[in-house]
């Protein structure tokens, strides 16, 4: 698990501008999904994977914990699954050209449909009624990756809880376009997973200052909890 450093000095800007440390902890969780991203067999089993994130299987228990807790406060849990797609490597070809003809063979052969790699890791508290939603790009929201904001558009949800990994790359890139996109986000710090701690809490300030909410699995679940019980009185 990473060690979550958010510098004082970010958080007092944060209650400056905004008035509280937590803007988003009045969440309507009827109204809230909560998007795991890439928990996939292809970024937590470093024998098949092609971009093995170590941290990540380690916050599983707290993604089960998040889903739980939003089902039964009325909310909504997506699971993400990047795939690769015989036409990435020209429709998305700077990429292709970034990682170079070995690693984009690594990453096909990791999330192609169907494979042992592009399934959800072992130890997922997967419901019935979840939702999936296939992406092909980092994020989940930009034009052309996914059907991801009109899923929830059509279930009314206007709040998003980001979590997965890695953090820095795809769970960063959802979370920002989520907020271009108009969805209140609050992205949970010990719920995502990077590379390093640096990456990670990198992520977490670009987050706070700018593009939503950052909680904890304690103060999310509580947030869902509290607000579910308001809605009930």
């Amino acid at each position: 698990m990473h060690e979550i450093s958010i510098p004082q000095s970010v958080i007092d800007r944060v209650i400056a501008r905004r008035g509280r440390a937590h803007v988003f902890d009045d969440l309507v969780p009827s109204r809230t999904a909560l998007v795991v991203v890439d928990m996939q067999n292809a970024f937590l089993l470093p024998e098949i994977g092609h971009s093995f994130c170590a941290e990540a299987p380690g916050i599983i228990p707290n993604i089960n914990r998040l889903a739980g807790a939003l089902r039964e406060a009325g909310g909504v849990v997506v699971w993400i699954q990047t795939e690769f797609t015989d036409t990435i490597e020209q429709d998305w070809s700077v990429a292709a050209q970034m990682s170079g003809p070995a690693r984009t063979a690594r990453r096909a052969a990791a999330l192609r449909a169907g494979t042992r790699g592009h399934a959800l890791a072992d130890g997922l508290e997967v419901r019935p009624h979840d939702l999936f939603v296939t992406k092909t790009r980092f994020s989940a929201f930009i034009q052309g990756s996914s059907d991801l904001e009109q899923v929830l558009r059509d279930r009314n949800i206007d709040t998003v809880i980001v979590t997965g990994t890695v953090t820095n790359v795809c769970c960063e890139s959802t979370a920002r376009d989520a907020m271009m996109r108009d969805f209140r986000v609050v992205f949970v710090s010990d719920a995502n997973a990077a590379n390093s701690d640096a990456e990670h809490n990198a992520s977490l300030v670009a987050i706070y200052l700018t593009f939503g909410d950052v909680m904890s699995t304690e103060q999310t679940i509580e947030c869902m909890r509290r607000n579910a019980q308001r809605a009930a009185e």
